[in-house]
């Protein structure tokens, strides 16, 4: 079916929650899309869409401003949409794998609940081939000037994003996903090492947004694992689930202005009241 959602025409199946989030609250998912505008005033906006889903993202940043988006998605359910939302535009170009850290991970079959999906090792029928960060920088040099991440890939977005910011550092692309503590212990990682490996590469200022894209604020690299503290208590201390987050590098004048202008306050230190 053809759903119209913020502002742009999406082939979705009937079940996905997309249409519904966007009718609750018209900010949802709109945090990122204002980024990549704001960004494609000063550079030349490529981005790369891991866990690209529907390809609603790469639609609506390339209905919002002129660029190039790399689509990494290994859902086979999914991928029969984003090739009908992403085909059409020469400026979006379609990866059917699972983006892993290193090549020494085995293909995965995908594990679908509501309209996402996380990936587990396995031998099914489906089971989609993975390709490792550094070999989609190779496949695609016409991205070697990455100026924006996202990935939403359902808690191991903190290990991919380490490996893809090493991967393009000559780039400093502003990196912008999801930062969730119980998604990423599941999956069988500490979220809090990211925010090292992103000081050593440079990265100096995160801005941070609720789950439905309301701005929280802003604040360092150095400062953000204890902040995020917060994401270990109970929801209804906080009201929301976890954080989109965007990391930006310190030598990235206009990447900073852009989240100054769209994350003007500073995250809190004290702890939400009960």
């Amino acid at each position: 079916m053809i759903r119209k959602v913020q502002g742009v025409n999406l082939s979705m199946p009937r079940s996905h929650r997309l249409p519904d989030y966007a009718a609750i609250d018209g900010q949802y998912g709109q945090n990122l899309v204002h980024l990549a505008a704001l960004l494609a005033e000063d550079d030349e906006l490529t981005v790369l869409d891991v866990g690209a889903n529907i390809g609603d993202s790469a639609v609506q940043i390339l209905h919002a401003a002129e660029g190039r988006v790399l689509c990494v998605e290994a859902d086979p359910f999914y991928l029969r949409y984003l090739h009908l939302n992403a085909d059409p535009d020469p400026r979006i170009t379609v990866v059917e794998a699972l983006l892993a850290p290193g090549a020494s991970q085995k293909a995965a079959s995908a594990v679908r609940v509501g309209g996402t999906t996380r990936f587990a090792e396995g031998v099914a029928a489906d089971a989609m081939p993975v390709v490792a960060v550094t070999a989609l920088s190779k496949l695609h040099p016409e991205f070697d000037r990455l100026r924006l991440v996202k990935s939403d890939t359902d808690g191991y977005d903190t290990t991919l994003i380490q490996v893809i910011a090493q991967t393009w550092s000559d780039a400093s692309p502003v990196l912008f996903f999801e930062y969730d503590h119980v998604l990423t212990r599941l999956a069988g990682h500490d979220p809090v090492m990211v925010w090292d490996c992103l000081a050593d590469l440079g990265y100096t200022v995160v801005a941070v947004w609720d789950n439905d894209g309301h701005p929280l604020g802003r604040t360092t690299v150095d400062r953000v694992a204890e902040q995020a503290s917060i994401l270990d208590e109970p929801f209804k201390q906080r009201g929301y689930h976890y954080w989109d987050v965007a990391v930006v590098h310190g030598a990235d004048a206009s990447g900073l202005r852009a989240v100054e202008s769209l994350v003007p306050g500073f995250l809190a230190d004290e702890p939400l009241p009960t």
